[in-house]
């Protein structure tokens, strides 16, 4: 190799070198735009997520509200139709007592009275019936989950364990007992 090709090979290595240098760098600072950019996307994203979870958090807190103020509401007026169905019994008490008053004879006035007191207690055995409440039984034997024995007698005739007289009436809401019959029991 002469002396000149010498040469000439020894500039193109610095041109060589620079040019390589401008390629790296080029893509050094492309390889900075993307890195920058997808730290502008992840940093957009970040701020959409937590708007979400903000919006998410709020409606939840809205629906909890909602359902706490729906379950007040229910339990405060859970026995509005137990009550509606109530005021005609109260009615029938209140035309009972007005015809109390009234210039009728005294023994007609009397069968008015036991009568309207029948249809009206006919009435509220059905509301209360209606609404889950029944009279305990008392031709069952003897459950002292529903009876309260205050008494027993020695009978002949009715086998040991039934109720022989009923002192006060039980009732039970459902299956669950509200009050106990008080009952004599045989032995």
């Amino acid at each position: 190799m002469s002396q000149q090709a010498k040469k000439d090979e020894l500039q193109k290595e610095p041109l060589q070198e620079e040019v390589n240098k401008e390629l790296t760098s080029d893509e050094a600072e492309a390889e900075a735009v993307a890195v920058e950019n997808e730290f502008d996307l992840l940093q957009e994203e970040l701020v959409a997520l937590k708007d979400k979870y903000a919006r998410v958090h709020a409606d939840f807190d809205n629906i909890k509200k909602r359902l706490e103020r729906e379950k007040y509401t229910a339990v405060e007026y859970s026995n509005e139709k137990f009550a509606k169905d109530m005021i005609p019994v109260m009615d029938s008490l209140q035309m009972a007592i007005a015809s109390a008053t009234s210039n009728a004879e005294p023994s007609e006035l009397i069968e008015k009275i036991k009568e309207g007191m029948q249809l009206t207690l006919k009435q509220l055995t059905t509301a209360l019936e209606k609404h889950g409440v029944t009279m305990v039984a008392h031709d069952e034997p003897f459950d002292p989950n529903i009876h309260n024995a205050i008494q027993s007698v020695d009978s002949d005739t009715i086998e040991s364990g039934q109720i022989v007289q009923t002192f006060q009436t039980g009732y039970k809401y459902k299956e669950r007992p509200l009050r106990e019959a008080m009952v004599v029991v045989a032995n």
